[in-house]
């Protein structure tokens, strides 16, 4: 039986992002974080990161959210999944969104980020996103 997987390449990683929203019935301010490290250092983004291998995704997004900004968070709903071969440039990465609100703490960046805050929705369009966040951001209708 052969042991090699051409179907499923080593470089393909599954990760998790977290769009933090004071009301996910009618957002008006999403937590953003700045980038510490390449690629995209020093740009904004979405708190989010690499899936574990003990943990579901779901998992992820929450220990992702809560490295990154130092708030607890509750997942509301999923944003949108995010493929395309090309998004990542450190490798083949699949990345799933999801809308969540705080459920505890204090925004402060830590780990991968440089900083975390607060921004106003009407804010967004000016910003430089890293990765593909701003069509993250587009498909949760914060950003026309």
């Amino acid at each position: 039986m052969a042991t090699d997987t051409p179907h499923l390449p080593n470089a393909y990683r599954i990760a998790a992002d977290a769009m933090i929203v004071d009301d996910p019935s009618q957002p008006r301010k999403v937590v953003l974080i700045t980038r510490k490290n390449p690629p995209h250092q020093g740009k904004f983004a979405l708190p989010g990161g690499f899936l574990e291998p003990d943990e579901t995704v779901e998992q992820c997004c929450i220990r992702e959210a809560k490295e990154e900004t130092s708030l607890d968070v509750a997942i509301t709903r999923i944003v949108g999944v995010y493929s395309d071969p090309h998004r990542d440039p450190r490798g083949r990465t699949v990345t799933i969104t999801y809308l969540c609100s705080p459920v505890g703490g204090m925004v402060r960046g830590d780990d991968d980020a440089s900083s975390a805050a607060w921004f106003d929705v009407a804010s967004l369009a000016s910003l430089d996103f890293a990765f593909d966040h701003r069509q993250m951001l587009s498909d949760a209708g914060l950003i026309t």
